[in-house]
């Protein structure tokens, strides 16, 4: 038999594939019943297996009427996020050429989109105060975000 941190995840991830869209709302009390376990446990298995690095999102509330409800964010849109987060005033042109690799090297954007990228950065660089030169390449990164 499967250990109990088994058994929630699998529970939780049967209920978010019955509703199809990708996102479930449970009540702990709920699954602590159907499963036989203790509320801790869920929240074990909450704060292990469903963490945004691994592709959910997760909102919380206790007490009376309290929820759990859990969100599968495609992980592209989390990398995504994490190198606009890494773009400001310090971020050099070598760490934006990094960021470009990885995108084509895990095939989130193809090589001649690389090259547009690195092309109008080069030239950001090149021509561009700071605060403008942030902008911009924190707008490219969302832009191939939403458009991939």
């Amino acid at each position: 038999m499967s250990n109990i941190a088994d058994m929630i995840e699998e529970y939780i991830l049967r209920r978010m594939a019955e509703q199809q869209t990708g996102q479930v709302e449970l009540r702990r009390t709920d699954i602590a019943d159907e499963i036989s376990c203790a509320p801790s446990q869920i929240s074990y298995v909450l704060n292990t297996r469903f963490t945004q690095d691994k592709g959910f999102a997760v909102e919380s509330r206790r007490g009376l009427g309290g929820f759990i409800r859990i969100v599968r964010v495609p992980l592209q849109n989390v990398i995504y996020q994490e190198m606009v987060d890494k773009i400001d005033d310090d971020t050099d042109f070598v760490e934006i050429k990094a960021m470009v690799r990885y995108l084509i090297q895990h095939q989130m954007i193809s090589s001649r989109e690389g090259a547009i990228v690195m092309q109008a950065a080069s030239s950001a660089y090149a021509n561009m105060p700071t605060e403008p030169r942030v902008k911009l390449l924190r707008s490219m990164f969302v832009t191939l975000a939403e458009f991939s």
